[in-house]
């Protein structure tokens, strides 16, 4: 589930990229902090995610195996995919990917999540707060942060980065329900490893 769930949720983020209308809060604000600093922009990621999973052990949410996969192979499948695509130069097809790019994402999301082996940083700053703020709705909260963080550093944000603020937790959800998979983690690291 794990693996299957990281190259799924990688397609999907390859296709919002390259529907190029706007990308997702979490990777707006890693822009801004990238083009405030000049630092490169997989060091801001690795400090963003480094922050976010750190102050979600706060609230007992803990990194695991799937923690670090899904930085990892989230992040080769997005490379590979956007070798091998171009963004159209009609409006209207890049319209159509970014919606056929949000069934794709809640799946892969829910699929990695479901198989309870940690999350990656953006989820698990969410699922920190679920209860008492339910997922669908804690996750827009951290994408929407993102967004107005990346934005006021100078990252550009669109309509597709609004998209995810409000569409992307309730379509987790929905994924999730059908697929009858949990989203949570294990709150506590021991029970984690022993199951």
């Amino acid at each position: 589930m794990l693996l299957v769930g990281c190259v799924v949720l990688g397609t999907g983020v390859a296709m919002l990229l390259t529907a190029d209308l706007g990308s997702d809060g979490y990777s707006t604000l890693v822009n801004g902090i990238a083009l405030q600093t000049g630092m490169a922009f997989w060091i801001a990621n690795l400090i963003v995610g480094a922050v976010l999973v750190a102050l979600a052990m706060l609230r007992k949410v803990y990194p695991g195996i799937g923690t670090v996969v899904q930085v990892v192979l989230v992040g080769v499948v997005v490379d590979v995919a956007l070798g091998l695509v171009e963004t159209p130069d009609d409006l209207v097809w890049r319209a159509v990917l970014l919606a056929a790019a949000f069934p794709v994402l809640a799946v892969g999301i829910a699929l990695y999540l479901g198989s309870h082996t940690g999350a990656g940083p953006a989820e698990a700053a969410a699922l920190a707060w679920d209860p008492p703020v339910a997922f669908r709705w804690s996750y827009s909260v951290v994408q929407g942060g993102g967004a107005i963080g990346g934005y006021l550093l100078g990252a550009t944000v669109g309509v597709g980065t609004l998209a995810v603020i409000f569409l992307l937790g309730p379509a987790v959800d929905v994924a999730a329900r059908i697929m009858r998979v949990d989203l949570h983690q294990a709150t506590d690291p021991t029970t984690a490893d022993a199951a």
